[in-house]
């Protein structure tokens, strides 16, 4: 057993998967596909030492009560995978520490790269030898879109209707279409609910059966449009599948509602700046921060567009990113 840190970048969903076939397993509804965010980073460091009696687990500089229950949830499914490899007899408990330089629980999907990061880490600190597949089911069990980020550019997560069947796979490599990914920071308030009571509400809306049932075209239209390189026809399903999207949530039973002022400030911004001309299109997770969409050309017209509205403390630069990556640096 060694001390391994890797760092993973989070991603964006212009498919977004909701509601689950399976809540243990976390098996999605759906397919989904999403890029990899080369600027949204987690970097985790896991050492497993016999001489500590729990799992310590710190996640910049604090840890909920919530978090750590799930993160050591997760360590323990590493711990029996090890032992049923041989490569423990009983349990090793792990310190972990990681960092992420984006605002985590604000709907940018801190969990997906935190648990990414924490399986590939946690999984060769204690020596196990998955592969990428591997990996990506099994971060799939602590957080579900998790297992996207285990790989890079541009990413499916396959639903399938077992464990062994859902997994992520790289749909297409980064440079296919130079998307730039204008990450909106207009809060950095924790969300009031988390996305995974909002995936066990999502059935109660009247409209999920319909979203359901055109989901597998929408797909399929989106992977044309990357390989066609055809940015104006993604930004227009991606945005419009926000829409959707957030149309679930508000009439879930309770509902949803997530957006905040701001948010919709942005909005409007990206609807003006394209009838000016301008190809730029919006998408959001279950969160009030906004991911705004646009080619290289143009990045640098948006960016001082979005630094002009009041309700904007930041903006997060991005590309499409790479899978994680083992750095010999340590967090401890």
């Amino acid at each position: 057993m060694q001390k391994t840190t890797v760092l993973a970048h989070s991603d964006i969903a212009l498919i977004k998967y909701w509601g689950k076939k399976d809540k243990v397993l976390r098996l999605p509804a759906n397919g989904s596909l999403s890029l990899i965010l080369d600027a949204l980073q987690t970097t985790t460091t896991v050492a497993f030492d016999v001489n500590l009696g729990a799992d310590q687990v710190q996640i910049d500089g604090a840890v909920e009560e919530g978090e750590k229950s799930r993160v050591i949830a997760h360590l323990q499914r590493i711990r029996d995978l090890a032992k049923q490899a041989g490569l423990i007899k009983t349990d090793v408990f792990a310190r972990v520490m990681s960092v992420n330089n984006f605002p985590k629980s604000t709907g940018l999907s801190s969990s997906s790269s935190g648990f990414a990061a924490l399986t590939i880490a946690a999984s060769q600190a204690i020596g196990l030898q998955l592969d990428e597949r591997g990996l990506s089911i099994l971060s799939r069990q602590g957080s579900g879109s998790s297992c996207r980020c285990v790989c890079g550019g541009i990413v499916e997560w396959i639903d399938g209707d077992t464990s062994d069947q859902s997994y992520a796979v790289q749909f297409a490599k980064g440079d296919v279409l130079p998307i730039r990914d204008l990450v909106t920071i207009v809060a950095e308030d924790k969300k009031q609910i988390s996305s995974t009571e909002g995936h066990d509400l999502a059935e109660t809306s009247p409209f999920f059966a319909a979203r359901q049932q055109q989901i597998s075209t929408k797909l399929q239209r989106i992977k044309q449009a990357i390989q066609a390189r055809d940015f104006i026809t993604v930004g227009e399903i991606a945005e419009a599948e926000a829409l959707e999207f957030h149309s679930i949530l508000l009439t879930s039973q309770p509902n949803i509602f997530l957006l905040y002022p701001g948010t919709v400030e942005v909005i409007h911004l990206v609807r003006k700046l394209r009838s000016g001309g301008i190809p730029v299109y919006f998408t959001i997770n279950t969160g009030f921060n906004v991911h705004v969409l646009t080619l290289p050309e143009y990045e640098q017209t948006v960016l001082q567009a979005l630094k002009g509205l009041s309700s904007v403390h930041k903006v997060l630069a991005s590309g499409i990113g790479d899978k994680p990556q083992l750095l010999k640096e340590h967090l401890f």
